[in-house]
């Protein structure tokens, strides 16, 4: 299957990996065509969409996230309707997002869920996506002169790609998202990254969290799926703990450019590692 340049996220996301591809690529392995590739922290699947394998495993904690994949993949056109009755207005805008606090949202469609997902993404601060500790979207209104709410071309290009090809998503948790990986099939993890600092951290934006116990078991989950044979790819902050935990993997150091951030103070270039367990 040739490439689509129109098959691209959908949504902003913390830590999304768009403008870090060119390095990402550069240190992918080989890659054929009967194995498998495994993304167990979906988020905005920048590099799911870059490379557009024809077998993979997608996953995610985040339920309302994941929805939105299945949603596209399965009713893509009854979402693209759905989208177009969307204003930017504030008003509007916190009609919609105060959803999530009424009893009656469980009776919303899985359609009308996610394009309210993709409605406030494109609508709010900065393209957040953060919840409270009840699971509530709680990030205001974010004053754009003209977002782009419907993008149907890339909507239906996604749905293609999803549809077509032999993609399995899936929601739960990362250890369980790769059970199936095996000698050699491709796995990247993406996940939350270790804070930076006592402020600085990603988990705010799934109510799941991901803290350093966390960080752990992932660590052994690298070091179970290095056993089975599978090339694994790992990305997170460069900080004194990642450096300790993978020390006897190697790793590239690359410099990325954080664009979300409450604070905008905080945004700018930060440092990254690329933990690899083979040789590129």
């Amino acid at each position: 299957m040739s490439r689509n340049k129109v098959v691209r996220p959908f949504l902003k996301w913390a830590g999304g990996k768009r403008q870090l591809l060119p390095e990402i690529k550069k240190y992918l392995p080989k890659i054929r065509s009967n194995n498998v590739y495994y993304e167990p922290f979906l988020g905005a699947g920048a590099l799911l969409f870059e490379l557009q394998p024809t077998k993979a495993v997608i996953n995610d904690s985040n339920t309302g996230l994941i929805s939105c994949y299945t949603v596209i993949k399965d009713w893509v056109e009854e979402l693209i309707l759905d989208l177009k009755k969307h204003k930017n207005d504030p008003t509007y805008y916190y009609e919609i997002r105060d959803w999530d606090r009424s009893d009656d949202y469980q009776n919303i469609s899985l359609v009308e869920k996610a394009s309210r997902i993709i409605y406030l993404n494109k609508t709010c601060y900065n393209g957040l996506f953060r919840v409270n500790s009840q699971g509530q979207f709680n990030v205001p209104f974010g004053k754009y002169k003209n977002p782009n709410i419907l993008e149907d071309a890339v909507l239906r290009a996604v749905s293609n790609y999803l549809k077509n090809n032999d993609i399995k998503i899936l929601n739960t948790d990362f250890q369980e998202a790769v059970k199936t990986a095996k000698k050699g099939d491709f796995v990247y993890f993406d996940p939350p990254y270790d804070p930076v600092s006592n402020t600085a951290s990603f988990t705010g934006y799934d109510i799941n969290g991901f803290d350093k116990n966390d960080q752990k078991r992932l660590k052994e989950v690298f070091i179970d799926l290095t056993e089975r044979g599978c090339n694994v790819m790992l990305s997170n902050s460069l900080t004194p703990f990642t450096e300790s935990l993978y020390r006897e993997y190697s790793y590239i150091k690359v410099n990325a450019t954080r664009n979300i951030n409450s604070n905008a103070l905080k945004r700018g270039r930060v440092e990254e590692i690329l933990v690899l367990n083979y040789q590129p």
